[in-house]
């Protein structure tokens, strides 16, 4: 839409209210509200003022104010509030200069759409990502200086089979068995879809959902791919309309990647390919029906994975997925069908626009504007410099022997690793001045300060059992 089809639409739709939404550097969706008769044609100009010193990884103090320019191509009716709301996502720009500020997500991901552009290579960066999440009935936690504890609870949780429910009707996903059961071991299957229905109002494609393989709640839903600033702005609806219809059934959604010990944790395996004039350039005759450059991209991803894994499993948590021997694929390998590869190469259709490669490390705890864009700068540093992938591996990853396993490259065990990896591999990130020295700078300090050396400092539930005795 254009400014002047975005009023109509307002006024088509008795908006009452205005809400701006944007992405913190972390990445949690802020939002501030107006009155609709604030909006104006010169507002998608002049933007609206705010305070960026209060948002987490942003401006100092002394240079706070910033200004938000609504993007009238994203304008919808937000579907949950009391008044009718029209809802814009905006992008972040200084008051002063006018220019566009630099850590800011979305112009990060803007700026890898107009790179990719640039090369040459392609003009299309299509991007599926597969969010899994939890639905819980119940969450509890707190961290003192006394004590630490985190209670969930869950009517699907296999650990309440034993309960007196008054009356217990069973029908409890066992560990690692909550893949694709019907109701009423499903119970979540109406949750899901009015969730997928909400997506569909607002304009996003979803083409399925289903109970997703952990016990006690653990769901996904599909949407159908975009190109790359697009996907990430549905991946932030879709956080939002998870969480809203959630609650909205008096129950709790979360995308932390790993909240119950002991089953799978909740991945955002990631569809990627590169289009020019309309023509998928990831079909060819080489391994999987993939083309050579294709495999070029693989290339830049394995190469860049560790650094990679700083900004798409961005978290402490992250890592209580990723590791050696469980679900997720932490061995930097490829292969067509093989889901213990941490890039696979679909096989679902025969299309060439159906060719894709899907990355399987990243989690849902990410940035995706962030994500999106480091992982498709990886790609392309892989095609520029025509970076081998190897072989392919198609057996069975987790079954190999350790003299099998030797040469094969792993992800970073912590946050911490992979923080340290992106510090010493990031030129690959520079390019196009998509990211500044000052947004990687920035990520690295935000997330040792207020994450790594906040979790260091802090004595583990676990450790009580291990080290009281002592």
């Amino acid at each position: 839409m254009t400014p002047k089809e975005v009023l109509e639409f307002s006024k088509k739709n008795n908006a009452k209210m205005l809400d701006l939404k944007f992405m913190d550097f972390p990445g949690i969706w802020q939002h501030t509200s107006f009155p609709i008769p604030q909006l104006e044609e010169s507002s998608f100009e002049n933007g609206f003022g705010f305070d960026g010193s209060s948002i987490r990884g942003w401006q100092p103090i002394h240079a706070s104010d910033m200004l938000l320019i609504p993007d009238p191509a994203t304008a919808v009716m937000d579907p949950f509030t009391k008044e009718p709301t029209l809802s814009m996502i905006c992008n972040v720009v200084d008051p002063i200069t006018k220019e566009r500020y630099s850590r800011d997500p979305r112009y990060i991901a803007q700026k890898a759409e107009a790179y990719l552009k640039s090369t040459g290579i392609a003009d299309t960066s299509y991007m599926g990502p597969e969010a899994e999440f939890f639905i819980f009935d119940d969450i509890r936690y707190d961290t003192k200086e006394q004590c630490s504890y985190y209670f969930i609870d869950s009517k699907e949780g296999k650990w309440n089979s034993g309960k007196e429910e008054n009356p217990n009707l069973g029908y409890k996903p066992r560990y690692k068995e909550g893949y694709f059961p019907v109701p009423p071991t499903d119970s979540l299957m109406d949750i899901r879809a009015e969730m997928s229905l909400t997506m569909m109002a607002i304009g996003i494609d979803i083409e399925c959902q289903h109970h997703e393989v952990a016990t006690a709640g653990q769901c996904e839903i599909d949407m159908r791919f975009a190109p790359l600033t697009k996907c990430a702005d549905n991946l932030m609806w879709y956080k939002y309309i998870v969480k809203n219809v959630a609650r909205r059934n008096n129950k709790t959604a979360t995308f932390m990647p790993k909240p119950i010990w002991n089953d799978n944790g909740s991945g955002m395996h990631t569809h990627q390919s590169l289009w020019k004039g309309g023509k998928p350039l990831f079909a060819g005759n080489a391994y999987g029906g993939l083309s050579q450059l294709a495999l070029y991209y693989i290339g830049g991803i394995l190469k860049h994975a560790h650094a990679l894994a700083a900004i798409v499993a961005p978290t402490t948590n992250s890592y209580k997925r990723l590791v050696p021997g469980f679900e997720a694929p932490v061995n930097l390998a490829y292969s067509s069908r093989n889901r213990s590869a941490s890039v696979r190469v679909p096989m679902y259709s025969p299309s060439p626009k159906a060719k894709r490669v899907e990355v399987r490390f990243p989690d849902p705890s990410c940035n995706g504007y962030l994500a999106f864009a480091a992982m498709l700068l990886a790609g392309l540093d892989g095609v520029q410099n025509k970076i081998d992938p190897g072989e392919p591996l198609d057996k069975d990853i987790y079954a190999l022997g350790p003299e099998e396993l030797k040469n094969v490259p792993s992800l970073p065990g912590s946050l911490e690793d992979a923080l340290d990896a992106l510090e010493k591999d990031q030129d690959f990130l520079l390019k196009g001045d998509v990211f500044t020295q000052d947004a990687i700078d920035m990520w690295l300090e935000y997330k040792r300060e207020k994450e790594v050396n906040q979790m260091r400092l802090r004595p583990h539930p676990y450790e009580f059992g291990l080290y009281f005795d002592i």
